[in-house]
């Protein structure tokens, strides 16, 4: 989907928004359609942090799906891509995300990133008040510090994640009720390692 829980954004022209609540029904719908259809299982791969809501679908699915990439997938990604800015100021646009798109799709970087770099570290209202509160820009982060070999370190290390999420979704039970043996089939990390 290319239209989601966004409204944080709302002062920026052209940002279209839906309801959480919409958002909640299409993807249960998806996956369901996706179940009858044979596909048992589903990671939701989400592209931005407003959409909260997907939490309480994977939730309520009881491990017939999993939320791609989480908090600690990015910080493994920052950490992997030698990022300078820390997590809590990297939040839009900034380091991380610029660097993905000079290695992914230059030509969408504008120019000017190189001096768009602006930090707000103290965002505690910014469910209240909209990103608008915060920058004039969009950009909360250090755009200047991106390049194409972050980038591509960056995607190296959700590729990795992404693995990591997949065995521990394969290795759930099956729907609500059922539950698992966790004696007989424990969950690992990927790696043969139990998490449990």
């Amino acid at each position: 989907m290319t239209i989601s829980c966004s409204h944080e954004h709302a002062d920026w022209p052209g940002t279209v928004s839906i309801s959480a609540a919409t958002l909640y029904a299409v993807v249960r719908d998806v996956a369901e359609s996706l179940r009858r259809a044979g596909v048992p299982k589903l990671v939701l791969v989400n592209g931005h942090g407003g959409n909260y809501v997907l939490g309480n679908v994977v939730q309520e699915a009881h491990g017939d799906m999993a939320l791609f990439p989480a908090m600690e997938h990015w910080e493994a990604a920052e950490r992997a891509s030698g990022a300078e800015t820390p997590a809590v100021s990297d939040m839009h646009a900034g380091e991380l995300e610029t660097s993905i798109l000079l290695h992914a799709h230059p030509e969408l970087v504008r120019d000017g990133y190189q001096t768009a770099d602006h930090l707000a570290d103290d965002r505690r209202h910014l469910l209240t008040t909209g990103m608008a509160a915060y920058t004039t820009s969009g950009v909360v982060g250090r755009p200047s510090l991106a390049s194409a070999d972050k980038g591509r370190e960056t995607l190296r290390s959700f590729v990795a994640s992404f693995g990591d999420v997949l065995a521990v979704l394969q290795q759930q039970g099956g729907r609500a009720g059922q539950g698992r043996d966790e004696g007989e089939h424990p969950v690992h990390d990927g790696d043969g390692q139990a998490l449990r």
